[in-house]
């Protein structure tokens, strides 16, 4: 069965052909930009890495008496003991939520804020917010969309969400909008997908395509220049430009022995 993936031109490599020689300064620019490919991503993920560390430890240092930080007995500082502690404060967190006596204690806390006028809907938004993205689950954006926006004819990425509640779908009854046809969408905004617009659609309108969050959010982010790409496809690529290049010539010998028959 015929692939339906387009050509891949290969390289034509050829040892008699004339090689292009390229000057000095062509050289130097190329070398520059490999560089910069290399040490772009690597520095810019190396200084957000150290900044979070930082931030937690300038968080989590001060609540820990000095005599219990290996600072005080080194001469230098050593950077993730506020990350470490963290963590570990946490895990422990959730091990006694899991447990009889620490929910108790959770819930009597929940108790408290849900009386405070205005920690308690702040409280309760944040904690609907974090238990969507980060319980196992979760419907937070699992499927990627196309919408016609803002115009016919002009299709715009989107992230779906949850369909509409109930108290959504009445509001809307009467406006040809039938129960359960309704779902949340986000479009993201390029380059940065974390903000957008947060609107329902008939899911009719919704055009699913079959493509991860993440290579979505890079296709934002980048503006349409990182294409999402299927890695089967880009094997079964290299491996055709691989057999295209190495393939077995004709012998030199069996040529000159071919030449006299063909005349």
């Amino acid at each position: 069965m015929a692939s339906s993936l387009p050509p891949i031109p290969s390289p034509d490599i050829d040892p008699a052909a004339p090689k292009r020689r390229v000057s000095a300064r062509g050289r130097l620019r190329t070398y520059f930009l490999t560089g910069v490919i290399v040490a772009g991503p690597l520095a810019i993920t190396a200084y957000i890495t150290w900044w979070i560390i930082a931030l937690i430890d300038s968080f989590v240092k001060p609540l820990i008496p000095a005599s219990y930080l290996p600072d005080h007995y080194l001469p230098f500082s050593i950077p993730g003991i506020g990350l470490v502690i963290a963590f570990l404060a946490v895990t422990m967190l959730g091990f006694l939520t899991a447990n009889l006596v620490g929910r108790s204690i959770i819930e009597f806390g929940e108790v408290l804020l849900a009386r405070t006028p205005v920690i308690s809907g702040l409280y309760k938004g944040l904690r609907q917010i974090f238990e969507t993205l980060f319980s196992a689950n979760g419907t937070s954006f699992r499927t990627v969309g196309l919408v016609e926006f803002p115009v016919k004819g002009t299709w715009s990425v989107v992230f779906l969400s949850a369909p509409a509640a109930p108290e959504v779908e009445n509001a809307l009854q009467g406006r040809g909008v039938s129960g359960g046809d309704l779902v949340g969408v986000f479009l993201p905004c390029a380059p940065n997908p974390t903000t957008g617009f947060f609107f329902y659609l008939p899911r009719s309108e919704v055009v699913e395509v079959p493509i991860s969050v993440d290579d979505a959010a890079k296709l934002v982010m980048s503006a349409g220049v990182i294409q999402p790409e299927d890695p089967q496809a880009r094997l079964n690529a290299m491996a055709a430009t691989l057999r295209s290049t190495h393939a077995p010539g004709p012998h030199p010998a069996e040529t000159r022995h071919a030449a006299p028959e063909d005349a």
